[in-house]
């Protein structure tokens, strides 16, 4: 097997942003009475987005059930770890700043702690330059669509661009 690097198709995961920020997917364990659900969103965005899962052991980014899961799946900096340090299957990425942000994006905040605490995805940005008031993000956890980043009273913030995503493909 050799591993092929394929295009993230950021219009799938936008939609799929839109179509579940205010509904649960059944598929999938709802995280918010145990510590949120906007991770565990934002990844399943990224997955919508033509990123096979990593089944690697501990390190990897996957979900099976609650209990057999990836800790980047669900875990704010877990996920952050996988996506800029990711070189096997999977989506990769890297941290940027908000003038390289595209949908399909996720940012990370931290509000009202020390920690990085929330994974929103980016679904639109309006103008020819994104500011905290033209991006716009859905989010589990704290449920919204098209909502301003500008609304969030942000401690700390991150970006990362999700570069594309690796398949494992047959050698010929």
């Amino acid at each position: 097997m050799a591993l092929t690097e394929k295009i993230y198709n950021r219009a799938a995961a936008v939609a799929y942003a839109n179509r579940w920020a205010y509904f649960r997917n059944p598929k999938y364990y709802d995280f918010s009475p145990i510590g949120g659900d906007c991770t565990s969103f934002a990844s399943q965005c990224i997955l919508a987005g033509g990123a096979p899962m990593n089944f690697t052991p501990d390190f990897g980014w996957y979900y099976r059930s609650l209990n057999d899961r990836a800790p980047a799946w669900t875990g704010v900096k877990f996920l952050f770890n996988f996506l800029v340090n990711n070189k096997g299957i999977g989506p990769f990425g890297h941290e940027v700043g908000i003038e390289d942000i595209m949908p399909g994006d996720v940012a990370q905040l931290i509000i009202d702690t020390e920690d990085w605490q929330h994974t929103p995805v980016i679904t639109s940005v309006d103008g020819d330059f994104p500011t905290f008031d033209s991006v716009k993000i859905a989010a589990h956890s704290y449920d919204c669509a098209c909502r301003p980043l500008s609304s969030y009273a942000i401690k700390a913030i991150r970006f990362v661009h999700i570069d594309g995503v690796r398949v494992d493909v047959p050698e010929m």
